[in-house]
């Protein structure tokens, strides 16, 4: 609302101002609607222009000019030469607009290769320990458990969210699939919890890699090139990143980490789901999701059971605990 009253002041003041300060005739008032159209033309283009590309655009300029002065004077001062002081001052115009041009040209060109400059922020790494910086993959959003650990504050630093991983989470918003549907909107909605959450520093990293097709192989590009970690629940991924020198912080390896320890000869109540692979094997499940296969469990579906612990595997997709009935 307050953009339109602007805008109509703007209209009004213009030929106004045209005709008491101008030429009070149809000439001054003509001049003020003129520049007025113009302020809310570059108001208008402004506006649909992105905020980084301004702020490059800008700096940019500025160090073209400022180049273009500095050579005006030391030039001619360096060589005290008749035709060379006369060729700058003939041509200085020229080579500040050339140089202002190039400026804001090669500042628009390279803006993408600053570290974490987005729609919001412009950041660097040196602004940031590299520990800090973490890029989220697919499968941490949708598991969404992130946002849980950062309520618990246990999340520091910043999480980037990389246009390749936005990207595909729209994909799979937009799926025929239902069921990958669901999953995708979901991932889109933990991704605004996650911004607006004021406990998770999070930010969307406008950058992408079009001579890199995979989704995994530019997260792990750019990782690389912010010194960042890479959180991820892909088991695949993890392996990947690693191989490569990438440091990986596994959601689900925190998960199985902060699970209660069970110790062979430990007894445990639990409750016969299903029956197991062998035939007189019973499958049940701890409170923390911990499969449990028992021996001599398959008389036992379907009712609860005391149980002794005789072996725990540990393995980087889960634990698996075996036991058998007391």
């Amino acid at each position: 609302m307050f953009i339109y009253i602007a805008r109509l002041i703007v209209v009004i003041a213009g030929p106004v101002i045209g005709y008491f300060q101008i030429s009070p005739d149809g000439k001054g008032i003509l001049i003020g609607t003129a520049v007025a159209v113009l302020v809310i033309a570059a108001e208008l283009l402004i506006q649909s222009v992105r905020l980084d590309d301004l702020v490059a655009g800008f700096m940019g300029l500025l160090l073209g000019l400022i180049a273009a002065s500095f050579l005006k004077y030391v030039i001619p001062a360096l060589f005290d030469s008749p035709p060379v002081t006369g060729a700058f001052e003939r041509y200085s115009l020229m080579m500040s607009v050339v140089f202002a041009y190039m400026g804001m040209l090669i500042a628009l060109r390279k803006k993408d290769e600053l570290d974490l400059l987005d729609r919001e922020f412009s950041l660097t790494s040196r602004s940031l320990s590299d520990a800090q910086i973490k890029v989220v993959d697919t499968s941490s959003i949708i598991d969404s458990r992130l946002i849980d650990i950062g309520n618990c504050g246990f999340l520091e630093g910043t999480l980037v969210i990389p246009s390749p991983v936005l990207a595909e989470l729209q994909t799979s918003a937009d799926s025929p699939d239902d069921e990958k549907r669901k999953r995708g909107r979901r991932a889109l909605d933990i991704v605004n919890e996650m911004r607006e959450n004021k406990k998770i520093s999070c930010k969307i990293y406008q950058k992408d890699y079009p001579d890199i097709e995979q989704t995994d192989a530019k997260l792990i590009k750019l990782c690389q090139e912010l010194k960042a970690k890479l959180v991820t629940c892909d088991f695949n991924l993890n392996k990947v990143a690693r191989a490569q020198g990438v440091e990986v912080l596994n959601v689900n390896e925190l998960a199985n980490a902060l699970k209660a320890k069970l110790l062979p000869g430990e007894a445990v109540e639990i409750f016969i789901l299903k029956r197991g692979r062998d035939r007189d094997q019973g499958v049940g499940f701890l409170e923390d999701g911990t499969m449990v296969v028992v021996d001599g469990g398959k008389n036992y579906i379907g009712s609860k059971v005391e149980v002794t612990v005789s072996t725990v595997l540990q393995k980087p997709s889960g634990r698996m605990v075996f036991a058998r009935v007391n």
